[in-house]
């Protein structure tokens, strides 16, 4: 088998105008599209796990783990180099899951984490399971490829549908071109005043809406920034291997200070006015 070029996506359960607010917070290029009924697919638009020698899954799985802690919704980071091909699950706080095949198909992860990750996703515990079980055991005709490929099968009983030309086993500049042809939006950092009003839009489009103000708003904010601190100096202290988790941790504290910020502001009067003007006030501020 031919050295297979290093490559990356990661997919939201979610649409893409929930997840694009979420994904400016991660500070990293990328592009966005839609991928099927309430899934989305991000394209990173650079590749870190060449310029700063920390390996793709190791980048991907803090990317994943980035996401989920700033969302209500599962990310799933797939990624291939030339030795291995797998996948990252980042749900919420959770432990992240995972399972890594070498690039000529052999499994060598646990057979646990197929269950766990289909139990995150919300997959059928009997025909789902029964499909992603092959995935675990020898198969001489399939290569790291097939089996990603094998995984997206699976996922698209739940919606998934990856645009043509974005699947596993293509190399980062390939998909970057075919996500522009496809007009994916891009996604980039322009600041912390709009990082403000994207994380205010994203919480409130969300289940957490009922957590933004009162005690919820505040013990969810302390925690946030109670575990996202020494996750970011744990990673700063490691770099360049640590700046996946480093970036997680920017997340969470980042997501830590807004809820207790956007709790404050709407505690004061003249706040309820209406949440209709994003970040109104904190831009007054």
């Amino acid at each position: 088998m031919n050295p297979t070029p290093v490559g990356a996506l990661l997919l939201c359960r979610a649409e893409p105008a929930a997840v694009g607010p979420a994904a400016h917070l991660m500070r990293e290029h990328q592009l966005l599209a839609p991928a099927g009924q309430r899934w989305s697919v991000l394209v990173p638009e650079g590749k870190p796990w060449l310029d700063g020698g920390e390996p793709v899954d190791r980048v991907l799985a803090g990317w994943a783990v980035a996401l989920a802690v700033a969302a209500n919704w599962p990310v799933l980071a797939l990624w291939w180099d030339g030795d291995r091909a797998g996948f990252t699950l980042a749900s919420g706080f959770r432990r992240p899951v995972g399972y890594t095949w070498l690039a000529d198909g052999t499994p060598v992860g646990e057979d646990e984490a197929m269950r766990t990750f289909a139990a995150r996703l919300g997959l059928d515990p009997v025909l789902d399971l029964q499909a992603l079980e092959p995935l675990a055991r020898p198969d001489p005709g399939a290569d790291g490829r097939a089996r990603l490929l094998g995984l997206i099968a699976v996922l698209a009983r739940t919606g998934l549908a990856l645009p043509a030309g974005l699947s596993p086993g293509e190399p980062a500049d390939r998909l970057r071109s075919v996500a522009r042809e496809l007009g994916a939006e891009t996604v980039e950092w322009s600041g912390w005043r709009d990082a403000v009003r994207a994380e205010l839009h994203a919480v409130e489009e969300g289940r957490l809406g009922r957590w933004l103000r009162g005690p919820r708003a505040r013990l969810l904010g302390a925690a946030q920034l109670a575990a996202g601190v020494p996750l970011l100096a744990w990673g700063f202290a490691r770099r360049p291997a640590g700046l996946g988790w480093a970036a997680a941790g920017a997340v969470l504290v980042a997501n830590g200070a807004l809820s207790l910020v956007y709790d404050r502001v709407r505690r004061e009067p003249g706040a309820s006015a209406g949440t209709g003007q994003r970040g109104g006030s904190i831009e007054a501020g």
